[in-house]
């Protein structure tokens, strides 16, 4: 009895800000994953009784392997009709879901299969809230209004980065200002994922890469909050976050390699489909917000993107968490415990910094390739905060200037 009233004590003194939050999880998903598993494609298709289906894909690296071949004519066996509807880039384009819409409308398609990676999964999702809502796609990304519906989406997955093919989030660049968004709903999470890492073999290193940066951020931005964690989510972050980078540093030197394919694939999933949220309050995701202005101006690849501003981000709000960044220095980068918590802080953050460089992926705006003006600077910040009316994170509420000086700071 002594005991348990010493814990009731204990939990009693927990700041009411740091309490474990309560959660949802909900992850309807159907994954079906291995070698080969793309031949399943049709009787995938099969189970959700669709009358027409809308096949989603990016460039001519799916027709060229000879995989779009493969799930035409797994459909064909089936005996379900189909159309097609290529040229996805990287940063999906509002152009080509508006096409997309008018296409499945005019076809009767009732179910959509995005064939590739996280932008393509993308495309589809925003095509889907697009026939199953009236009126401006574009307002759920704008947050005028909330989707009623969604096509059902199915996914064959070519790339292991945006972990889309589980999420219910989506992110799309209108061309007209060149503004990146994003949207969340349940209703676009995908009936099933269709994932065999031997398709991943043959992408090129800077994109495995920045496929592996993408997945890491989707936990840390996770991981930063101001709550009292559960201590087994705050495990599998750490344990997720270590096996990425193990398994992209073999992936730089060995790009065959299955079992390391498989390991980031799986991750990609896990990372972004709900399950690293479970007790704290959603993450801070400003490296997020950061980083869809950077793409939306100059194109850049997301995971890119995210590891040329990270370590400005983690310099500029760590004084706010400092127990949080110890605790992923140690826990994740391996640095020794010490006095000067400080030091171990810093040490954590040049170690991810470091890791970043050992996998060929920039720590500043200047390894994007880019030169980024001051007026530049400055209209990337205006953008991010949405002209001034929010700011972004949780770690520390970042304001428009706030979001200007991070920007400086990696572009130093």
């Amino acid at each position: 009895m002594e005991n348990f009233d010493r814990i009731v004590k204990d939990f009693a003194q927990i700041p009411v800000d740091r309490m474990m939050e309560n959660f949802q999880y909900y992850a309807p998903t159907k994954v079906v994953f291995g070698k080969g598993t793309e031949n399943k494609a049709g009787q995938l298709v099969k189970e959700q009784n669709c009358r027409k289906v809308l096949i989603h894909y990016g460039s001519g690296s799916v027709k060229r392997s000879g995989l779009l071949d493969r799930i035409f004519a797994s459909l064909d066996e089936e005996g379900i009709s189909y159309i097609s509807l290529g040229g996805v880039v990287p940063n999906p384009r509002l152009s080509l879901v508006y096409e997309g819409i008018d296409l499945c409308r005019r076809e009767g398609v009732d179910f959509i299969l995005a064939v590739g990676g996280g932008s393509v999964i993308d495309s589809a999702k925003a095509i889907g809230y697009g026939v199953e809502n009236e009126g401006d796609v574009w307002d759920f990304y704008e947050r005028k209004r909330q989707a009623c519906g969604c096509l059902p989406i199915g996914v064959v997955l070519t790339i292991a980065a945006a972990g889309s093919e589980m999420s219910d989030s989506s992110v799309i660049t209108n061309e007209n200002g060149w503004l990146k968004r994003g949207y969340n709903s349940s209703y676009c999470r995908p009936k099933f994922a269709v994932m065999n890492p031997e398709l991943t073999m043959t992408l090129p290193k800077y994109q495995t890469a920045s496929g592996c940066v993408d997945i890491m951020m989707h936990t840390m931005e996770r991981y930063f909050n101001h709550c009292d964690n559960m201590e087994l989510t705050d495990g599998i972050s750490e344990h997720l976050l270590r096996t990425v980078m193990k398994n992209a540093k073999i992936l730089m030197d060995e790009p065959q390699c299955y079992k390391a394919r498989a390991e980031v694939m799986w991750a990609g999933s896990l990372s972004h489909n709900g399950l690293m949220a479970c007790g704290n309050d959603g993450g801070d995701w400003a490296c997020h917000q950061l980083e869809h202005e950077l793409g939306g101006m100059f194109d850049v690849a997301h995971g890119a993107g995210l590891a040329a501003v990270w370590g400005s981000w983690a310099r500029y709000v760590c004084d706010a968490l400092p127990d949080r960044f110890e605790q992923f220095a140690v826990n994740v980068m391996g640095v020794e415990n010490g006095d000067d918590k400080n030091a171990v802080i810093q040490k954590g953050i040049e170690a991810m910094e470091n890791f970043f460089r050992q996998i060929e992926m920039p720590t500043d705006l200047g390894g994007l390739n880019i030169e980024v003006s001051e007026d530049q600077m400055k209209e990337l910040a205006l953008k991010c905060s949405h002209f001034g009316k929010r700011t972004i994170g949780c770690v520390k509420k970042l304001n428009q200037e706030d979001i200007y000086r991070i920007y400086q700071k990696a572009a130093d």
